[in-house]
């Protein structure tokens, strides 16, 4: 089963041009793990201070295997805490291309 996960962030609005930056380098780990189908960031059109990174997993066990490796020795990202104005919000899809 596909896995859409949704990891919305909003940053200070000071500080968004080192925020993307840190986020791309974030991202680009996240693209090597196994599993990892590719992800995409959206930016809000009327707030630019949220951005959403849409990841594309294989399976479920991909995606928690990620979340697992992050939380422990892939936690390389304290730097983007920094940025934040508020906790990061994940969302975990499905994908349904039955429908």
């Amino acid at each position: 089963m596909t896995v859409i996960s949704l990891l919305t962030f909003h940053f200070k609005a000071e500080v968004l041009d080192e925020a993307l930056a840190e986020l791309s380098n974030v991202l680009n780990d996240t693209r090597k793990r196994p599993g990892c189908e590719g992800v995409e960031v959206v930016q809000d059109t009327k707030d630019t201070t949220k951005v959403t990174a849409v990841e594309r997993w294989a399976s479920i066990e991909d995606d928690t295997a990620y979340r697992a490796w992050r939380a422990g020795e892939g936690k390389a990202v304290p730097g983007l805490a920094s940025y934040l104005a508020g906790a990061p919000v994940l969302t975990i899809n499905e994908l349904r291309g039955d429908l």
